[in-house]
């Protein structure tokens, strides 16, 4: 992809976050490794709306692990997958988005953050009696960002979930959403082992002090050049 919007060439990686246990689905994700190629946040939205990925990360300091979040439409203080991914590709030990200091760890092939589900946006948590609904249900009109869930296990915390964030901004259905994932954890109080979108898998595990983990696999599927 080669455009005139900067004055720089800036690789972008393309990541997969919450991919299932044979590496398919997962979210898409970019990464703007070098941020300073697009220098403020009207740059950002630009990029983030013309690559179309439900968010990109752009990071300011590598070393300090310092990030900026985007959506298609608007800047985000945090979001989950952006973050595991960010911190996956960048081997970090702790990521500061806007929101504040988000610990990792890994464990074999999951990379996990510490989060509060203060941080996440508002999302409409709307259960539903089966997997079977979930997997019935149709995009509906914009307006509230809609998390749908059913129990497919409830005495083993597995759970079919599909999100449909209602902006209007091209993203429809949005594949693995770990902000959500954080609001249903702190509401049932428990690990949860999440499957949403079309097969991706999203793992939580509430922690001391109203912290939650969040963990998935990721994969770099590919890097752009803008």
């Amino acid at each position: 992809m080669n455009t005139t919007a900067t004055s720089s060439a800036a690789d972008i990686d393309v990541l997969r976050v919450f991919c299932a246990g044979d590496g398919r689905y997962g979210n898409a994700l970019g990464v703007v490794r070098d941020g300073r190629a697009f220098p403020d946040e009207a740059a950002r939205q630009a990029l983030a709306k013309e690559l179309g990925f439900s968010e990109t990360v752009f990071v300011d300091d590598p070393e300090r692990g310092v990030v900026d979040i985007y959506t298609p439409g608007v800047r985000l203080p945090f979001a989950g997958h952006p973050l595991v991914g960010a911190a996956w590709l960048l081997d970090l030990e702790l990521v500061r988005p806007p929101a504040g200091e988000v610990w990792v760890r890994g464990d074999g092939e999951f990379t996990w953050i510490e989060a509060r589900a203060e941080w996440a946006p508002a999302r409409t948590l709307r259960r539903y009696g089966s997997a079977a609904e979930v997997d019935a249900l149709v995009v509906p009109e914009p307006g509230a960002w809609v998390y749908a869930w059913a129990w497919e296990d409830e005495a083993a915390g597995r759970v079919r979930a599909r999100g449909f964030p209602g902006r209007g901004d091209g993203i429809d259905e949005d594949e693995a959403t770990g902000a959500a994932a954080l609001l249903l954890t702190a509401e049932l109080g428990r690990a949860l082992n999440i499957t949403q979108g079309r097969g991706s898998q999203i793992l939580t595990a509430p922690g001391p002090d109203g912290v939650i983990e969040l963990g998935g696999r990721v994969r770099l599927e590919r890097t752009l050049t803008h």
